[in-house]
């Protein structure tokens, strides 16, 4: 009954999180306690060792101002002084056996170390050793060291406090972890539901998303900057743009239907009269002709499109060569001449040298022959168009620079106007699709250009076409 809140539970970032924060802290602590522990037990051991040693110099410099006897004296009264539980005393020739013995009732399983009296005999100064009795907690650290000629100490102590502090230590640390433990839980998932807040909210933000409502905005908190503001400052731009996106496609789509049924309109209607009419076979012949006319539009509108779309993708397979842009500009201007003197507009054209880069030929046409169509078409009776090519500053960019003294363009209407079907003359009463402009610069950035604009309404506009030249 409880298995999938629970699986969704386990699987969140907010569990995970916490789990890995407590898995951390828990093994930090464990090795921080550990290196605490070995350093105590060092200390310990090299404690009890200085104590050790400073017993054997303290016998060894008895013996050499008194006689025997009053180290044997000075043993017993040190071994009961410290508690015989605590402290042993033994005093051996080199043989290994025992000439005093302090009381060893609490000692009975301890016997002399030969390996130990062998190593002294060998030239070790000081011998010592760790020794666990049977009896649990009996654990005595061992010295053995010659205090006089012939004479050998082992001297013993328990380290039973030292072994009892430490067991004491590891039983408070799990006590304090089992606390610690649940301490981390909480202030890890407290830290990580604070820290995913933002996630929540992003995610709050998309499901709540509609193809028909893309207005809903994540709230970015001001003065953090943080990793999941950044988040949401970056879901609120990607929203921008799908949002404009889908405008753009619902704007395109609009006007795809407004030019798509604008010709079909025609041909239908064209049909309908000469069906409903006594119409002559030279009127059968004007509707077949007017129907290509207007099926011929529709093509080029759609090979525009497809054009448009597999230029800016990059898939277009262009035919590269070197091309000289002065040429091609001096060619277009001389193609569109007879169009501006039936307008009765001057067209000029300005290519001083020969400009050399490699391109595609006819993508570098279409494109400065849609440039030159609009400023012809949109300029008054008795304007100017003026077109010139040469190179920029910078030697490795030419430029082509189209100039009109026609309507121009509305600071608003600016920077639409490379959207496809985008028209300025919202009417539409001008021929055309809208596609130009759009062609124009994917043209120009397939070959690694770009396309610049100003305008100034009532003034007229001015293209410029840069694009790299190998120099």
């Amino acid at each position: 009954m409880f298995s999938k809140p629970e699986s969704k539970f386990s699987r969140s970032l907010a569990f995970r999180l916490t789990l890995w924060y407590a898995v951390l802290f828990v093994a930090t602590l464990c090795l921080a306690f550990t290196i605490i522990y070995f350093l105590l037990s060092l200390e310990f051991s090299e404690r009890t060792d200085r104590a050790l040693e400073r017993q054997i110099d303290h016998f060894t410099a008895m013996l050499a101002i008194k006689d025997l006897e009053s180290v044997k004296e000075a043993a017993l009264i040190e071994t009961q002084a410290a508690g015989e539980k605590d402290v042993f005393i033994r005093l051996l020739l080199p043989s290994g056996e025992a000439f005093l013995t302090s009381s060893m009732s609490h000692w009975r399983d301890l016997d002399v170390n030969t390996k130990s009296i062998r190593r002294l005999l060998e030239g070790d100064l000081t011998v010592k050793e760790t020794v666990t009795l049977q009896n649990p907690g009996r654990d005595v650290r061992i010295i053995y060291a010659f205090i006089g000629p012939g004479i050998i100490m082992q001297y013993g102590q328990s380290v039973a406090g030292n072994k009892r502090f430490l067991a004491a230590l590891v039983r408070i640390f799990a006590a304090a972890m089992a606390g610690l433990l649940v301490v981390a839980v909480v202030i890890g998932w407290l830290l990580s539901r604070r820290a995913l807040a933002g996630v929540a909210a992003v995610t709050h933000t998309a499901r709540s998303i509609s193809s028909e409502s893309l207005r809903e905005r994540v709230i970015v908190a001001k003065g953090h900057g943080d990793e999941i503001d950044q988040l949401a400052a970056a879901f609120n731009t990607m929203l921008d743009r799908i949002e404009d996106l889908v405008t753009g496609m619902r704007e395109m789509s609009d006007n795809i239907a407004h030019d798509l049924r604008s010709p079909i309109t025609r041909i239908r209607g064209l049909a309908e009269v000469t069906l409903t009419t006594d119409a002559a076979p030279t009127d059968y012949e004007t509707l077949a002709g007017d129907t290509i006319e207007e099926c011929d539009r529709l093509l080029d509108m759609i090979n525009t499109m497809l054009l448009i779309s597999k230029t800016e993708a990059g898939v277009g397979q262009m035919q590269l060569e070197v091309l000289d842009l002065a040429a091609i500009v001096s060619e277009a201007c001389a193609l569109f001449s007879p169009m501006a003197e039936d307008r009765q507009i001057i067209l000029t054209g300005h290519t001083p040298q020969p400009l050399m880069f490699t391109g595609d030929l006819k993508m570098m046409q279409r494109m400065i022959a849609n440039l030159l169509d609009n400023a012809i078409k949109y300029t008054n009776t008795g304007g100017q168009v003026r077109v010139s090519a040469d190179k920029m500053n910078d030697a490795n960019q030419i430029c082509v620079i189209v100039q009109d003294t026609g309507h121009g363009i509305s600071p608003a209407d600016l920077p639409l106007i490379f959207k496809r079907f985008y028209r300025c003359d919202q009417s539409r009463s001008l021929p055309g699709t809208g596609l130009g402009l759009s062609l124009a610069r994917a043209v120009a950035r397939v070959h690694g250009g770009e396309i610049l604009v100003s305008s100034t309404p009532g003034e007229g506009s001015t293209f410029k076409i840069v694009i790299p030249s190998p120099g």
